[in-house]
């Protein structure tokens, strides 16, 4: 085994000493970038100039060195990476306000958000944090949840059983073990495993940046697996895995509670490790709503010289004679806007770039086909507004977060939900996700005063709503209304059983389908987390072929399909993208930095 990981650290030493020595250099990560943090912004008009300055060819910069398509995260963050190398970037985003899922809407004096719930991995000194703080000069800010930041409800009446997860080095594994007596080596191994999948999954992220021969020399000499564990981890079943461990069903069920629309057998457990791992060292929300996340990023693009522009949808990448992307078309009115740029950055996803923005003769070419065959479509999702009337402290509401389950077997639990017909979903959605971004963030009395909100989230087949595929917001008839309005008030109704504090303080309800993420985000079948996170999607193949870099020279793709689901992962694939474009690992500067201000801190503690 020694031969083999000092085989690989000599081809990553040649690989980096390449990059450091015959390419150009940009510095982009500084210390000194950083800035108090500005008061918040609250005035609705300075947040429109920023998030809302819609797309006219008079705002577009001159001479651009790339052009982004989509402003959720990982576009976002690739943009602002480019922006502090120097170069002019341009964002277009088809919605009418800039964020993708951290983006948030307003509905009769309440405020929503649609996809940050709670983030982790941002104590002090992070590579997140650190990450974060860089592109944003320092403005974001966060606020810290509650040591027990979930609670999991499996079952009904009185066979339910409520767990409760904490954050903590030591904490997380002592709660588990008093909930679960017995179960203490099961919960060790599980830890160890965890921790195990966190400090190696920069091996994973590598194969992305390795040439492909070497991947291939390594799977199929059967060396990888020899490397490391985690490529095991990454290639083996959660249910599997976890049978390995216990054969309590319960803590089975913890192990997997944060839902994504994969069961745990057809789901790999080294996501599944990562999203609990994620949160041990506590869980956050962004201080002034998920807005903030976007709203300070754009204002280093703009520092740059460059612009994001919203309801600008873009129909295709424009390709030259010899194939090499170019630039984009956006459609204004009834004309195609040429935008011109030397480098095409996607953040809408694989599917969106490699097939709706390409012609069909592009597509059709093998080795598009060969890679869009990896992945799959991932499964929807169907949220519930719920506006209450009320402070959090009048109304009883906490910043934990509630997963519930009917039953403690995901697997049979979510192969029946995702079997259903339509006609067969009422009354039968098994499984729920309650947050109440009002009760985490506090600015929201002072932004929103006497009014709380709460949203809940479950997974939801595209195909029951594609019969109204193809209708206009707002106008999809009423079969569609009342489906839509049935599913959300089985939603409230269950939530209620936890909180029935609250049924008389619900002043408005509203619900987005998989068909309201398609007009939003742009998702082609309603999916917030990208590709689907299968076993597949985990394979050593699979995770080199899906890199930055697209079979077509120019056009480069970002975020979640790059990596892997939520922010992190949208962070992380803007930075894999970003030194793709830049031909830098900027992996390398970050943990430089990282280094730097450890030591710092570990010297300012001494002093």
């Amino acid at each position: 085994m020694w031969w083999l990981l000092s085989i690989l650290g000599c081809v990553l030493l040649v690989v980096v000493i390449f990059f450091l020595t015959t390419r150009q250099r940009y510095k982009l990560f500084s210390e000194k970038c950083l800035r108090p943090p500005a008061p918040l912004v609250t005035d609705s008009k300075q947040r429109d100039d920023r998030l809302k300055k819609g797309f006219h060819l008079d705002r577009v910069p001159p001479a651009l060195d790339a052009v982004v398509i989509g402003s959720g995260v990982g576009g976002l963050t690739a943009a602002a990476l480019l922006a502090k190398a120097g170069k002019k970037v341009l964002v277009l985003e088809q919605h009418d306000q800039a964020g993708g899922c951290t983006h948030t809407f307003q509905n009769k004096g309440f405020e929503f958000d649609v996809g940050i719930h709670y983030l982790g991995q941002l104590h002090e000194n992070s590579l997140l944090r650190i990450t974060l703080d860089q592109i944003t000069e320092g403005q974001l800010q966060f606020t810290r949840l509650g040591q027990q930041f979930d609670t999991l409800i499996l079952g009904q009446g009185d066979q339910r059983r409520e767990y409760h997860i904490h954050s903590g080095k030591t904490e997380m594994a002592e709660s588990l073990k008093k909930q679960f007596p017995g179960e203490e080596g099961a919960i060790d191994e599980f830890m160890r495993l965890m921790k195990l999948a966190s400090k190696r999954t920069p091996l994973i992220a590598i194969l992305k940046m390795i040439p492909y021969w070497l991947v291939n020399f390594l799977v199929n000499n059967g060396l990888l697996h020899r490397i490391s564990q985690v490529f095991s981890l990454a290639t083996t079943n959660h249910s599997e895995m976890m049978s390995r461990l216990t054969q309590n069903k319960d803590l089975q069920a913890l192990s997997a509670y944060l839902f994504y629309g994969v069961p745990p057998k057809e789901s790999s457990f080294l996501i599944n490790a990562l999203l609990l791992h994620h949160y041990k060292r506590g869980a956050y929300y962004p201080r002034g709503g998920a807005s903030e996340i976007a709203f300070h990023i754009i204002s280093v693009i703009q520092q740059a010289g460059g612009a994001v522009l919203v309801r600008a949808p873009v129909q295709r990448v424009l390709l030259n004679q010899q194939g090499k992307a170019y630039g984009v078309t956006v459609r204004k009115g009834q004309e195609e806007i040429e935008v011109h740029a030397p480098v095409v950055i996607s953040n809408a996803g694989i599917f969106n770039t490699l097939q709706t923005f390409l012609p069909q003769q592009v597509q059709d070419k093998p080795e598009i086909q060969s890679l869009l065959g990896r992945v799959r479509h991932g499964m929807g999702s169907f949220l519930v507004f719920v506006g209450l009337d009320g402070t959090k402290e009048e109304l009883g509401i906490v910043s934990t977060n509630f997963w519930m389950y009917k039953d403690n077997d995901l697997d049979s639990l979510m192969e029946r939900y995702s079997s259903l017909s339509r006609d067969q979903v009422l009354g039968n959605i098994p499984m729920m996700f309650i947050t109440s971004p009002s009760a985490k963030d506090p600015t929201a009395n002072i932004r929103q005063p006497g009014k709380s909100c709460m949203t809940l989230l479950t997974m939801a087949r595209y195909e029951w709503f594609e019969e109204w595929e193809g209708t206009k917001l707002g106008k999809r008839g009423q079969d569609y209304l009342d489906l839509k309005n049935s599913m959300a008030q089985e939603m409230l109704d269950w939530a209620l059983t936890i909180f029935p504090q609250l049924r008389d303080k619900v002043v408005m309800v509203d619900a987005a389908t998989p068909l309201t993420n398609v007009h939003y985000l742009g998702a082609p079948r309603g999916e917030m987390y990208g590709a689907e996170h299968n076993l597949e999607r985990f394979s050593p193949e699979t995770v080199a072929r899906t890199r930055p870099q697209t079979p077509i020279d120019g056009l480069y793709i970002t975020g979640q399909d790059v990596f892997c689901n939520g922010l992190a992962g949208a962070v992380h694939g803007g930075l894999l993208c970003a030194s793709a474009v830049l031909n830098q690992i900027l992996y390398i500067d970050l943990l430089a930095l990282k280094t730097h201000l450890k030591r710092k801190q570990t010297k300012n503690k001494m002093t």
